[in-house]
């Protein structure tokens, strides 16, 4: 079996990673934060220490961390917690379903959205002149998971300081790929997953937030702190955990995190030159239609032309046992900007197990699928 679909979730997960879940079983299945017993401590001990790697991973010592139950989640909780009726945000055509449906929900609610349909490169530009005086929020994505083109963060980030507008990123695509600086760009509010490029198992994801920020709760219950006021507490990170947080994938991340610190460097650079040969041997198939560029980041979307994505998703699965994605992949605006909202496209996503062994199997795939025509 050949996997393709790491945009979605990481297949690999480290050898450390499967022994920290197994670990955490036995150890760690107190809930923290809530009780004074050894084990609960320990709990959250280990879960204190996974915020603290977090931030160092990120480089984010001027920011808290949150933990959520995916990126989904952390990023309803930065969009919702921040805006109010009357408030302007810019986001752009290249964003998931995760910050466009939100932002959709709170159009009825009298929020003021401007999105981009531009060229990646002129974002940073044509952000700053979409921005208003009632402008509370700008909000990209740091890795586009149907083309793998890249925003420049940093950019943006400075044309946000410039007006004092806040920032939020959405780096489900980016982390665990590409370096992220927070502490050196001008990001209010960083959103991850873990399940993908951090190795971690599903169920945890996370808001990194600069200190300061204040947002208002998406969930309102227990916290282990002020627990006779009825009204929600608003303190970072325990006013925006309600409920029992999910310790054990927490704990995997921990352990996917530390896999990556120790091999972070060569990881990229396997990744770098994995989606250039994928980039190159896809171009030289004239039968295809790329959507991505030679910059693209581990992402490379396609289609055959005159066939349906899923179509070739399924024989690609069927024939050649070939994993990978096909339709709109949570971002139709993309796909609106390139002209496949009705066709959506093949997506091939890269980790740093694969090889440039099966992208010769699946350029031989594609070959065999259009002679079938």
């Amino acid at each position: 079996m050949i996997y393709f679909d790491n945009a979605a979730t990481s297949f690999y997960k480290p050898e450390q990673v499967k022994v920290a879940v197994l670990n955490a079983f036995n150890k760690y299945t107190a809930n923290p934060g809530r009780s004074g017993h050894n084990l609960s401590i320990s709990t959250a001990d280990v879960v204190f220490e996974t915020r603290e790697k977090v931030k160092q991973f990120f480089n984010a010592f001027n920011h808290n961390v949150i933990f959520t139950k995916n990126c989904t989640e952390a990023l309803n909780i930065a969009i919702f917690g921040s805006l109010n009726s009357g408030d302007h945000v810019i986001t752009t055509c290249y964003e998931h379903n995760s910050v466009l449906r939100p932002l959709e929900k709170l159009k009825t609610d009298g929020v003021e959205v401007t999105t981009l349909f531009c060229d990646v490169n002129n974002l940073p530009t044509e952000i700053e002149n979409a921005i208003k005086p009632n402008t509370k929020l700008i909000i990209t994505t740091a890795c586009s998971n149907v083309t793998g083109e890249c925003p420049n963060i940093k950019e943006i980030g400075e044309v946000a300081k410039e007006h004092n507008v806040l920032y939020l990123v959405d780096g489900a695509q980016s982390s665990g790929h590409m370096e992220i600086n927070l502490d050196d760009t001008n990001i209010d509010m960083y959103a991850f997953a873990g399940h993908k490029g951090l190795l971690a198992i599903t169920g945890v994801g996370g808001l990194i937030v600069k200190n300061g920020i204040t947002l208002k709760p998406l969930t309102y219950g227990g916290t282990g702190t002020e627990s006779e006021n009825l009204i929600q507490p608003t303190d970072i990170p325990e006013g925006l955990e309600a409920g029992t947080i999910p310790t054990i994938s927490i704990i995997s991340l921990n352990a996917g995190i530390d896999f990556l610190t120790k091999n972070f460097k060569k990881i990229i650079k396997i990744e770098q030159n994995l989606t250039k040969y994928l980039y190159f041997k896809l171009k030289k198939l004239k039968f295809l239609k790329i959507l991505s560029t030679e910059s693209s980041k581990n992402v490379i979307s396609f289609n055959v032309k005159n066939l349906d994505s899923s179509l070739v998703a399924n024989i690609l699965n069927d024939q050649f046992n070939i994993c990978v994605r096909s339709g709109l992949h949570c971002a139709p605006l993309i796909h609106k900007k390139n002209g496949t909202l009705f066709t959506g496209a093949v997506r091939v996503s890269l980790d740093f197990f694969n090889t440039f062994d099966e992208i010769d199997k699946l350029v031989e795939a594609l070959i065999k699928i259009d002679k079938m025509r």
